[in-house]
């Protein structure tokens, strides 16, 4: 079949980075299953199990022979793909075969598989994540003091600065960072646990031995370079493990569409755009159009996370008894393709956080004609300082305001309160003040300072000694 004639997956072909797809690739899965063929037959051998040291050097030999064909062949005569694997494997080492799986179910491969490739993809997460934390902080830190609206409701509000919104987005993923590393590190492998789950299998390889059998799974789990193996499983391991990883992908994608779409509402504001190519094309109709594509982008693949994170909730709520395998099929399907959508939203919000495009003076515009309505409070407290009647004042700001706003809206006029109040004699006292009182830098608190502590005490600690920047950018505009 030709590639025109078949159907190609997004996340492979447009959106993943090909270190993620090579991380959920046939080749890695099935080398992570010889893997841990090879260390339950190191550790058997090394406890007396009837496992020889050349069988386990002709494992190691032949680690990296697939023969795909070979496989598919048998695959479609036993329909089972474990077993079809380990009747390939057999025919590339003859001497190895009768040991491989060796007291083991094919949860021992596909489960453990399953959780040393989850802990790597979260591992490069962690560094995706660590890298568009740095960007978001090193854009906060330089627009740290640029006054701007503030929003709530997404109508009009206190002022806040440009770098201190920024620190709202890399909150939110240096908490994500958290939990990527706390669930990495915390990760328990399933571990040599038999059929069901009893280890009764390897207690009659170990002669009744339950010592030994306590050390075979001890020393297989070290082996994968893991600090514990789940206590008690069924023939699985509790699906629990994967609502969890998928909790902390749909987090991430909370935090990225959240950025994503403030990140749309400004740039309709006009007061910031992501970047964009030099001949970039918005619409295929309207030529002057240019769109926020990539962070539509970005909303778009964090909506399909959001939603598939339900069929792990949904796998881990109907497992019945010691196991049922309807979770086989949306597993393989909804867990990786989270992983890779996941690592092109955040390639995706790394370049955008890096070519973020301010303009100041719409800031400043906009800042200016909301600014009166919003100064009224300090007028009012000013003309009161200089002797005014407190209520007075407030009616008279009141009648000026509605008289300004009827100007700006009914009659797309620019806002006159200043001109009103200063032309007002009950402000007279106060009205060479008014200028200074217009100056955004009163209204927006310790927006720049707290832009300082967050890069300080959040971002920093975070960063310090992780791998930021070290993958390769594969961002499809």
């Amino acid at each position: 079949m030709e590639r025109g004639d078949r159907f190609d997956h997004p996340l492979i072909e447009r959106y993943a980075s090909q270190e993620m797809a090579r991380l959920f690739s046939p080749r890695a899965r099935h080398g992570a299953w010889r893997d841990l063929w090879i260390a339950l037959a190191q550790a058997e051998h090394e406890l007396g199990f009837p496992v020889a040291a050349e069988q386990i050097a002709e494992l190691k030999a032949n680690r990296d022979r697939f023969d795909w064909d070979a496989v598919a062949k048998y695959e479609k005569e036993l329909r089972h793909d474990v077993m079809a694997h380990v009747h390939h494997w057999g025919d590339l080492c003859p001497k190895a075969r009768p040991i491989i799986h060796l007291g083991a179910t094919s949860c021992f491969v596909t489960d453990n598989g399953d959780l040393l490739l989850y802990r790597q993809a979260l591992r490069l997460l962690e560094q995706r994540l660590a890298a568009v934390t740095a960007a978001l902080a090193a854009f906060a830190q330089r627009w740290r003091a640029e006054p701007c609206l503030g929003y709530t409701h997404f109508q009009v509000a206190q002022p806040v600065t440009v770098g201190k919104r920024a620190c709202l987005w890399a909150q939110d993923f240096a908490l994500d960072l958290d939990e990527v590393r706390r669930v990495a590190g915390w990760l328990p492998f399933r571990g040599v646990k038999g059929t069901t789950g009893t280890q009764a299998t390897f207690l009659t390889l170990a002669g009744g031995d339950h010592g030994k059998v306590e050390e075979l799974d001890r020393r297989v789990t070290k082996a994968m370079g893991f600090g514990k193996s789940i206590a008690v499983s069924g023939q699985t391991y509790t699906r629990k493990l994967d609502w969890t990883i998928h909790q902390a992908l749909s987090a991430i994608a909370q935090s990225a569409s959240k950025f994503a779409t403030d990140v749309r509402l400004l740039s309709h504001e006009g007061e910031i755009e992501e970047p964009s190519e030099s001949k970039q094309i918005g619409s295929s109709a309207m030529a002057y159009k240019k769109n926020p594509m990539r962070c539509e982008r970005v909303c778009s693949l964090a909506r399909y996370v959001i939603e598939t994170a339900n069929t792990s909730a949904h796998t881990a709520a109907t497992q019945w008894l010691e196991r049922t395998l309807d979770d086989s099929a949306v597993r393989r399907i909804a867990i990786p393709e989270s992983f890779l959508a996941i690592d092109g939203i955040l390639m995706l919000v790394e370049n955008v956080a890096k070519g973020l495009v301010v303009y100041p003076k719409v800031i400043q515009k906009k800042l200016r004609e909301q600014l009166p309505f919003l100064a009224t409070e300090e007028i009012l407290m000013a003309g009161v300082a200089a002797g005014g009647d407190r209520q007075d004042l407030h009616e008279r700001v009141r009648v000026h305001s509605r008289a300004s706003a009827h100007a700006v809206k009914a009659e797309g006029r620019d806002n006159p309160l200043l001109q009103l109040i200063a032309a007002d004699p009950a402000f007279a006292a106060i009205k060479d003040a008014l200028p200074d009182l217009m100056d955004p830098a009163r209204f927006v608190g310790r927006s720049a300072e707290q832009v300082d502590a967050f890069v300080r005490d959040e971002v920093e600690p975070r960063l310090r000694g992780a791998t930021v920047g070290a993958l390769g950018s594969e961002i499809r505009v």
